[in-house]
């Protein structure tokens, strides 16, 4: 192989100087994150690796402007492909993407082209969000349906729901089943557990955390909620699931 004596150079340098690249599930968290449409999730996570945004990875260049923009290039396709699997049309993905490298290549500072890439990583998940609630007409429910999947972390009843649309809470309660099929109260619990299944499969958060990081009272009434959907507990659920995920996205 040609490029042999360039990578075993490189990878002797890298361990010289003590440099570790981003775990690999660590990425996928963040992909999969944005996939299912958890904007604050996806917030959270930009703010904590902005504070070392350069940590975990490689120098592309050693231009300051063009390593950032590779690195740039490198994230928009990788956010557009899992988003195409979550359900985006691949014109719109593409698209999407395309549009964003454009505005990216007229840029000159790095931290512009940082800024960029939370927006870009917010833009993807408002649109993957957007599509879970495709099927519904009024405006109150969209509303409410947005409200929700901002607020998952805290508890969520029909008035508070209701006071934020500015409808009467029976009306809202209606209304909602009328269009979604389900009680206001069963919609959150999926879209809870919803949430819960895709971080299972792929990040490393313990269930406690999640069971917090989702509004529910405890672990017990996490675990309770979420076997009497899936039938299973949330550990056995990662156990058949977590590393699928991981080899799967390794061999594509």
């Amino acid at each position: 192989m040609k490029t042999d004596r360039d990578l075993n150079y490189r990878l002797y340098i890298q361990r010289t100087d003590g440099f570790t690249r981003s775990p690999y599930d660590r990425e996928l968290r963040v992909y999969r994150t944005i996939q299912s449409g958890y904007t604050e999730a996806v917030k959270s996570n930009f703010r904590r690796i902005r504070k070392n945004f350069f940590e975990g990875k490689g120098t592309l260049s050693p231009d300051p402007v063009r390593n950032i923009m590779y690195h740039f290039v490198t994230a928009v396709g990788l956010v557009a492909r899992f988003c195409i699997e979550g359900g985006m049309g691949h014109d719109t993905a593409y698209t999407l993407s395309d549009i964003y490298i454009q505005r990216g290549d007229r840029l000159n500072d790095v931290e512009k082209i940082i800024d960029l890439f939370e927006e870009m990583q917010l833009d993807f998940a408002e649109r993957m969000r957007t599509l879970k609630k495709e099927d519904v007409t009024s405006l109150h429910v969209r509303r409410c349906i947005d409200y929700i999947y901002e607020h998952l972390h805290e508890e969520l009843t029909l008035n508070v729901l209701a006071e934020q649309v500015g409808l009467n809470p029976s009306y809202l309660s209606k209304l909602f089943s009328k269009e979604k099929g389900m009680s206001i109260k069963t919609f959150i619990t999926r879209a809870k557990v919803s949430t819960a299944e895709n971080l299972l499969r792929s990040s490393d958060f313990s269930c406690l955390d999640i069971a917090f990081a989702l509004g529910f009272s405890s672990q017990s009434a996490f675990i309770s909620v979420f076997r009497k959907i899936n039938g299973i507990t949330p550990k056995k659920y990662r156990e058949l699931h977590y590393m699928d995920v991981i080899e799967g996205n390794r061999a594509k």
